[in-house]
């Protein structure tokens, strides 16, 4: 039998062994997410973020998963985790001021791309737009920079949301904000505005106020309503309910909407992962 002496002397080191095998086996489990993977962040707004189909489809897809696989599916790229920290109703100001980047973007470890698409809410709800729409982009840049010093940071133009003249005036301010920080864009509005050709309305949900909706047609409805409005994730009620004014005029991306963003940003990324890969 240990004496009671030796027994008090030998617990608390025992303890404080377990306690440093607890931090280490913490440290490797918050870590393992990120070892081995490059890190991808996007930075958004709704059009990023995709809260309505989440809602509609919560198992996925989403854009994120579908970047890491589009890339996975090519075959000589290493592996890449992509981190959607986006959310809807957000602009670069709201950002700060919410201290959001503080809990989501300041402390991620090890990120070497980082997305930044902002524009339209900015637009919409900073005042002096023009002036302050930059000032706060290169604020966004200047926090990242020093946050994450080894990451590539790129920002992207808005897609086609709210008219030409006002994504071209967003968009122009993006271009302008990245050759001051001799910093390359993504231009997403292209490729999304080609697809838009092949349908107008096959790239957003159909989101659409409950007490709009003629009463003979409220059965009908009732399995897809959610927050007092009708919300489908296409054109599956169009044929009867299209004729209604604004039935479509929400232009937020549905699922084949950000597949079409996942596909030009694996694209992107595919050029980039192979050119780092090249230099090495």
């Amino acid at each position: 039998m240990i004496e009671m002496s030796r027994l008090r002397s030998v617990v608390p080191v025992a303890r404080v062994f377990f306690a440093l095998i607890m931090v280490v086996v913490l440290l490797r489990s918050a870590k393992a997410e990120y070892e081995g993977k490059v890190q991808i962040l996007l930075l958004g707004d709704s059009t990023t973020e995709g809260s309505i189909p989440r809602l509609l489809k919560p198992k996925g897809p989403h854009l994120e998963k579908v970047i890491e696989l589009l890339l996975a599916a090519e075959g000589d790229l290493p592996p890449c985790h992509v981190i959607n920290s986006s959310l809807s109703g957000e602009y670069i100001q709201r950002l700060f001021t919410s201290k959001r980047y503080e809990r989501n973007g300041e402390k991620l470890p090890g990120l070497d791309f980082i997305f930044i698409r902002y524009g339209l809410n900015d637009r919409a709800r900073r005042e002096n737009f023009t002036e302050n729409f930059p000032k706060d982009f290169h604020e966004l840049i200047a926090r990242l920079r020093k946050d994450h010093p080894k990451a590539r940071i790129i920002p992207m133009t808005v897609i086609p949301f709210s008219g030409k003249e006002a994504s071209k005036e967003i968009n122009d301010l993006v271009r302008r904000v990245a050759k001051k920080e001799k910093l390359p864009v993504f231009d997403i509005y292209p490729r999304y505005a080609a697809e838009l050709k092949k349908g107008h309305n096959m790239l957003n949900y159909r989101r659409y106020p409950v007490e709009k909706v003629p009463a003979k047609y409220l059965p009908l409805v009732k399995p897809y309503v959610h927050g007092g409005r009708v919300v489908v994730m296409d054109n599956e009620l169009d044929g009867i309910l299209g004729h209604l004014p604004g039935w479509t005029s929400d232009r937020h991306p549905n699922l084949a909407g950000y597949n079409v963003i996942a596909d030009e940003t694996a694209r992107y990324l595919a050029k980039l992962l192979r050119a780092e890969k090249l230099s090495k």
